[in-house]
């Protein structure tokens, strides 16, 4: 097998932007809200709910964005065993995250700076769907908040 090397004339480069709304709605804000109860019901719902903008079995529905909870104690989930206390879909959540984020399994999520800072057992995550990342927008202040935790 061969390859053939790129030539300058091989690449597209561009200062256009792409803009364009967030949401598939077209609005650049999102004004209704709705969830699936069979997503809530099913195993999934005990990880995180997705969010549609319209009723989730309607024609064109489609997820705008999740929110999750995670706890690094395990609390606000039920067991997934009862002989292994903080083992929950929470602490999973929180664990998922620290491992995303900080990139650390054994450290805590800080907020602030300084002498101003705390360290809590808990977090709500909101994350877009991935349709949502037109022109890496969401992706621009995803990173923005992950580079302010601290370890």
């Amino acid at each position: 097998m061969g390859f053939k090397r790129l030539d300058a004339e091989d690449f597209v480069v561009s200062a256009d932007a792409v803009q364009s709304t967030a949401w598939s709605t077209g609005a650049p804000t999102l004004t209704e809200f709705f969830t699936s109860t069979t997503q809530l019901a099913g195993s999934s719902g005990d990880f995180y709910t997705s969010v549609f903008q319209t009723a989730s079995t309607a024609p064109g529905a489609a997820v705008q964005f999740d929110i999750a909870y995670g706890n690094v104690l395990g609390s606000g989930s039920a067991y997934y065993n009862n002989l292994y206390p903080r083992l929950t879909p929470a602490s999973t959540t929180y664990g998922q995250y620290r491992t995303m984020i900080l990139e650390d399994e054994n450290s805590s999520f800080t907020f602030g700076d300084g002498t101003n800072f705390i360290t809590p057992n808990d977090f709500w995550v909101i994350s877009p769907d991935r349709a949502r990342y037109k022109g890496s927008k969401f992706f621009r202040i995803y990173k923005s908040i992950s580079n302010s935790f601290r370890v």
